[in-house]
């Protein structure tokens, strides 16, 4: 395994998230050392994500909120995401994701299935996502939920199984989390559905 050393680490902001600018250097593919390289860094601490499924009806919750990093997309800043939320000191991924699917879709997961690990944006954010499937059921599920203290308006849709993996495949869900999720759900539907149903 190849070697690398951070010489400096400066903060240059702290507020909802943090900038920092790292001064680091790493043994290249020939062996031999890169010059110190300056890079900075967006340090947003590690999330962790669920995709609730009702195998007994074979649906899913999508969540929709309004993202500011989306301002350009074509389709508009409104974005279908999983349930997701930071994992805080002392918590595990799977109480992040037990917490946040009643906080943002008023349902309860039952069951959990690890999906994977995965990088947001490797080149600029040290940010990682768990992911995982959740069991639940989604009867009576709907509405409009988040946590007022933090500003959250989001709105929660029940979508057919297979509807909801076609919407990955045809551009209506356009961000890491939904088709990394989505692309191991269409391979692991039948399984789940078949293991999990009442």
């Amino acid at each position: 395994m190849r070697d690398w050393e951070l010489t400096q680490r400066e903060v240059l902001y702290e507020g909802f998230f943090r900038l920092a600018r790292y001064h680091l250097r790493h043994q290249r593919f020939d062996g031999e050392w890169s010059p110190v390289l300056q890079r900075e860094i967006f340090e947003r601490g590690h999330a962790a994500a669920v995709l609730p499924y009702d195998p007994d009806t074979d649906r899913i919750a999508l969540i929709e909120q309004f993202r500011p990093g989306a301002l350009e997309a074509s389709a508009g800043p409104w974005l279908l995401e999983f349930v997701a939320g930071i994992i805080e000191e002392g918590e595990t991924p799977e109480d992040v994701v037990r917490r946040e699917a009643i906080e943002e879709a008023g349902c309860t997961i039952g069951r959990l299935e690890w999906i994977c690990r995965y990088h947001v944006s490797p080149g600029g954010s040290t940010e990682t996502t768990a992911l995982f499937i959740g069991q639940a059921s989604l009867d009576g599920i709907g509405g409009v939920h988040g946590n007022a203290d933090e500003h959250e308006d989001i709105q929660v849709h029940i979508v057919d199984a297979t509807e909801a993996i076609a919407m990955a495949d045809d551009g209506r869900i356009s961000n890491a989390m939904g088709l990394i999720g989505l692309n191991w759900f269409a391979r692991h539907h039948e399984r789940l559905q078949s293991q999990w149903r009442a």
